[in-house]
């Protein structure tokens, strides 16, 4: 275990200083932002990212819709006996090359064996600290009539990417899971326009998920139109072949804002400026509701309820 850690995790990662039992942190003045994640994705491999760029990915966004920007993760890895060691260098080499790219440090962590068939490869777990710039206040429960909700590019492509290469499926196209570290993006959109209401990743559950959650925070109702959402013509089919909502399959590198109305034109355009969010859109806006339900206006002009996913969700995704 020693000889792994020195070769494998701290040449990966870095020293950062003498070993001790807990890494010391020195943070700008502010709010501290704090979050913990678990990460099981089966396959390990997938197209567009790996287990370990993903532990990175869905940290750092998590402390970014609060609106901090992250510093510093820790990771906690559970081993599998019998995982070759190709398969972990690559990785803990392909996580570390995310935490250079997100401009975050991996500062302390764990590694534990467990025996053979009873950790199917490796489990990885991470958690993010962060700190809120002075001025900003993201907060689910903030949003308010009339505000206009915003994604920030397509929809569902990590589940069905993910969800493709696993099952052998083709689709006639390559598809590629959207996961990204989105902090880049985000004190971009702070930078334009610091009063954002709200942001939220649309992960497990979608985005259904994720506006059904603001909804109910916020004691509000969200209408979005169907033929505003920014969908990949593949994720869209095959959602259709395989009986799936393409609002209730996960993203890992997509976000949604929601911002006062006078401000969505300005917020709109500085997302679709930068590289992670040229795809956003405008797909909808809060309306009164006292029973704080979520609903999409279909291309025929009916209305139609978009609750939260009943039974189990795709397994594994993340």
């Amino acid at each position: 275990m020693a000889r792994l850690i020195d070769t494998l995790f701290l040449k990966a990662f870095g020293s950062g200083g003498a070993p001790h039992d807990a890494a010391t942190l020195d943070l700008p003045p502010g709010r501290v932002v704090v979050s913990t994640d678990g990460f099981v994705i089966a396959p390990l491999f997938f197209p567009g990212g790996d287990i370990g760029s993903l532990a990175v990915h869905g940290t750092v966004n998590d402390i970014a819709m609060g609106g901090a920007v992250p510093h510093a993760l820790t990771a906690g890895f559970i081993l599998e006996e019998g995982l070759p060691l190709a398969d972990l260098n690559r990785i803990v080499t392909s996580m570390a090359q995310a935490a250079r790219d997100a401009g975050v440090t991996i500062v302390a962590g764990d590694t534990k064996v467990v025996e053979r068939g009873k950790g199917d490869g490796v489990f990885i777990t991470t958690t993010g600290v962060g700190v809120v710039p002075a001025g900003v206040t993201i907060d689910p429960t903030s949003a308010q009539v009339g505000d206009a909700v915003i994604v920030s590019g397509t929809l569902g492509d990590h589940g069905v990417a993910v969800m493709a290469h696993r099952e052998g499926l083709e689709f006639g196209t390559d598809l590629v899971s959207d996961a990204c570290s989105l902090n880049g993006l985000v004190g971009a959109m702070l930078t334009k326009v610091p009063d954002i209401r709200v942001l939220r990743d649309p992960t497990r559950g979608g985005l259904a998920a994720a506006l059904n959650e603001i909804a109910q925070a916020s004691r509000v109702g969200i209408e979005i139109n169907e033929t505003a959402l920014p969908l990949r013509p593949q994720v869209r089919g095959a959602c259709e072949l395989l009986g799936l909502d393409p609002l209730h399959v996960a993203n890992e590198g997509k976000l949604v804002a929601i911002c006062a109305p006078e401000r969505a034109e300005a917020l709109l355009s500085v997302m679709q400026a930068h590289d992670k969010g040229r795809d956003a859109a405008i797909i909808g806006h809060v309306i009164d509701d006292p029973s704080h339900f979520l609903r999409m206006v279909t291309p025929l002009g009916g209305t139609r309820m978009v609750d939260w996913i009943a039974g189990e969700q795709l397994p594994r995704i993340c």
